[in-house]
């Protein structure tokens, strides 16, 4: 059976290597794993030295050429699909795309379609062309930005490396609410899973060590753009890290501010539905206030006043325990949870873009720095942001001209 080889990564010999053994140019000079290179050394034409299949033990020259081929390979688990997707950057060895908001990286379980790896199979595949799909790192569902897929063994061996040891700068853009006390620092708190629902995340002395870097940009009323670093790559580690900080990432669903809960809020529960309560809660009170005075006319109300009255009295206990929390809170709290959730209700996911992505190429050897250009429903988050500050700073502001 004839084998199918990607191009060959070439590497010539310099004087200053006369002598050397073969296997310490594959795994000192041209980076090859230990795995990968069992690998190589299994297939016909994986090493070979000016031309010829060699064995590892061999001495090498100056200018001889030592060359590494990698079988072709295919996801055959992936549908081919036609989705659009935005291409930063591609050669024979990488693949850098600007990730969509809503769309999962990869199939998982009960989700084998619509996901960027069933686009970018189909992409390849109408080209002609045969790759594994390799993500060398992952985003979120929610999550939009710079994302790299390796298109061969030794390209995803190479990046991963440098992710391990810390050269790979990754930069996010996050919407918080509230500011950092600190306009700049780092969040130190190790990460693991929340006990009580494992699919959370959840800063704990027994979780794994991570670190982000970072620092506010912009201070709007109530929010702030943050830059992050990430010096780990934990799962959910920036919406964690900022919501252990005070300044959860606006509009996240699942790890949304605290004055939620303690507004009795569930976490199903649509953050827009607070303005709602707020003025059940303000009727009420107005309710309260007459009641003597309602239950002595309560033969003379209207139709109309009797069925108010009527649905007042029938509130499940859910909902009237929910008001009593509301309640609870201080006029101070209760605007704020307002602000809080008429945010989240501006955008339909958390709001996290990854911005800038910079690497050494593994073949080149040339530093590679990718940015994608912010969505348009983040964009429109931060134009109304700064439209609101600017508004607040005017003489004269009215909040609710918001």
């Amino acid at each position: 059976m004839t084998m199918s080889y990607y191009s060959p990564i070439t590497y010539q010999v310099p004087p200053s290597e006369d002598g050397w053994l073969l296997k310490t140019i594959l795994q000192k000079r041209m980076d090859v794993s230990r795995k990968l290179l069992s690998r190589l050394k299994m297939t016909e034409q994986g090493i070979m030295l000016n031309g010829e299949r060699v064995y590892i033990s061999v001495r090498v020259y100056a200018g001889d050429t030592v060359q590494i081929r990698m079988e072709q390979e295919t996801s055959e688990d992936i549908l081919p699909q036609p989705l659009p997707f935005e291409i930063l950057y591609e050669d024979e060895h990488l693949l850098v795309v600007n990730k969509a908001a809503g769309m999962i990286v990869h199939p998982t379980h009960g989700h084998y379609t619509d996901t960027l790896a069933n686009g970018v199979v189909y992409y390849w595949a109408q080209k002609g062309e045969q790759f594994r799909f390799r993500p060398v790192h992952r985003l979120d569902q929610e999550t939009s930005g710079v994302l790299v897929i390796a298109k061969n063994p030794y390209s995803h061996q190479h990046i991963s490396e440098q992710m391990i040891a810390g050269t790979v700068d990754k930069r996010y853009n996050a919407w918080v609410h509230g500011v950092p006390a600190a306009l700049s620092g780092e969040i130190d708190g190790p990460i693991d899973r929340d006990p009580a629902e494992p699919h959370r995340r959840i800063v704990t002395p027994d979780g794994y060590p991570s670190l982000t870097r970072y620092e506010v940009k912009e201070v709007y009323s109530g929010a702030a753009k943050v830059e992050l670093k990430l010096e780990s790559g934990r799962t959910h580690q920036i919406r964690v890290h900022m919501g252990s900080i005070g300044c959860p990432l606006i509009g996240d669903g699942m790890y949304r501010h605290p004055l939620y809960s303690k507004a009795g809020l569930s976490a199903e529960e649509p953050g827009d539905q607070v303005p709602v309560k707020q003025a059940q809660l303000r009727r009420t009170a107005e309710l309260d206030a007459v009641e003597q005075v309602q239950l002595e006319r309560v033969a003379e109300l209207e139709a109309g006043e009797r069925a108010q009255l009527e649905r007042i009295a029938e509130l499940e206990a859910g909902e009237r325990a929910q008001l009593e929390r509301i309640a609870e809170l201080g006029a101070g709290e209760r605007a704020q949870l307002e602000r809080i959730a008429e945010l989240d209700a501006s955008i339909p996911r958390q709001a996290l873009h990854a911005v800038r992505l910079s690497f050494q190429h593994p073949v080149l050897r040339t530093e590679l720095v990718f940015e994608a250009p912010l969505p348009p429903d983040l964009a429109l988050l931060q134009a109304k942001l700064q439209r609101e500050t600017a508004a607040a700073q005017a003489p004269g502001w009215d909040q609710n001209e918001r």
